[in-house]
């Protein structure tokens, strides 16, 4: 299915469009492949699937450079109301998720583009029977083309993990405004929200009270996770695309992978992409126990990151000239190693994270 309605030649038309994804593509996606619907619950319209079963499609996903609101529905909005919200609010959200017919993203990061709970600093205030949002959230993976906008603030006077909530809104909410962004990947569109005294009702505030920052990095850590396997589907892009290329350029009248240094650098990709591989399916199978998932998901996001854009950046060398060219898929996947990488946390934030996690 993705070899016919993704790849690289697909992605270069869909980034030109306003909402960045194949309205068609997506349909059928959720309705005749039930994608959508894999790790949600059966009782809410779902298949009741665990973590690890997003693992051949997401590594597809990322080899194909699929240009679709997968992630940010499926990875961070139906995982931020599966985590943290009621069970009336699954009953009312989830169902229609799983259909593919609404679509959520998670609006955290804010100006600095951090991870972390002092990044939260958009506010909220109690207003009647609701509540008022104020401030602007920034890089929103899909921001512009949700229905559902699941929105982190804090309590006014509160600072660190203390007094952070999640606010469903939908996109027509008084007082908000969405902007897109213009990024460097231009794959994975975001957007920017602007909030101003926008009104949210009291049956709209996940949990009907504050969220427990553990709540909040868990989900963070299973998007991490998901975007890890997704890096190492790309990687092992760059490592098929660049051994197929070696052997059929010829230098010195002979393939150019017949060269040490090439099978060095053939060598090395094949190294990073298996062990990324071991790295996110330990941190995917730790999703499904009960045990707390910060330190496998940073372990995976860290070294992902790193040896994704290595691999592209080793792609570009291996193909020489026509690798700097918008005609060649290199570029896609070196713009796409680049945004992935900031996304959720720097390699060094994760490192940072598992440092302190060992005391050192």
């Amino acid at each position: 299915f993705l070899q016919e309605k993704a790849g690289c030649e697909i992605a270069l038309k869909l980034m030109d469009t306003e909402t960045g994804f194949d309205s068609a593509t997506w349909e059928t996606m959720a309705s005749e492949l039930g994608w959508t619907a894999l790790t949600i619950p059966e009782a809410y319209g779902g298949y009741g699937l665990n973590y690890t079963d997003l693992i051949p499609l997401l590594e597809a996903m990322g080899r194909h450079m699929l240009c679709s609101p997968f992630f940010s529905s499926i990875c961070l909005g139906a995982n931020a109301i599966l985590e943290a919200a009621s069970d009336t609010q699954k009953s009312k959200w989830l169902p229609d998720i799983a259909a593919g017919t609404l679509r959520a993203t998670l609006a955290f990061t804010e100006a600095n583009g951090q991870w972390s709970p002092d990044d939260v600093q958009a506010t909220y205030s109690t207003s009647g029977d609701g509540f008022v949002l104020n401030g602007v959230k920034d890089y929103v993976p899909d921001g512009h083309t949700a229905n559902l906008l699941l929105v982190a603030a804090r309590a006014e006077a509160t600072t660190g993990a203390e007094g952070i909530s999640l606010f469903a809104l939908s996109p027509d909410t008084p007082g908000l405004t969405i902007t897109t962004k213009k990024t460097l990947d231009q794959t994975r569109k975001q957007a920017s929200l602007t909030l101003e005294n926008a009104q949210v009702e009291a049956a709209d505030r996940l949990n009907e009270d504050t969220v427990s920052w553990k709540v909040i990095e868990r989900i963070l850590d299973l998007a991490s996770i998901a975007l890890s396997l997704e890096q190492v589907g790309c990687a092992e892009r760059c490592l098929q695309t660049a051994v197929e290329y070696a052997k059929i350029r010829e230098q010195f009248s002979r393939p150019i992978g017949s060269f040490q240094a090439i099978k060095h650098k053939c060598a090395d990709m094949l190294v990073l992409v298996e062990s990324a591989r071991s790295a996110a399916w330990y941190a995917a199978w730790m999703a499904t126990q009960d045990e707390d998932l910060g330190f496998a998901a940073s372990q995976a996001k860290s070294y992902c990151s790193d040896a994704l854009f290595s691999c592209a950046a080793e792609n570009i060398q291996i193909h020489g000239g026509i690798g700097f060219t918008w005609e060649h898929e290199a570029h896609l996947y070196f713009k796409c190693a680049q945004s992935s990488k900031v996304l959720l946390g720097t390699p060094e934030h994760h490192r940072e994270r598992l440092a302190q996690a060992l005391e050192l």
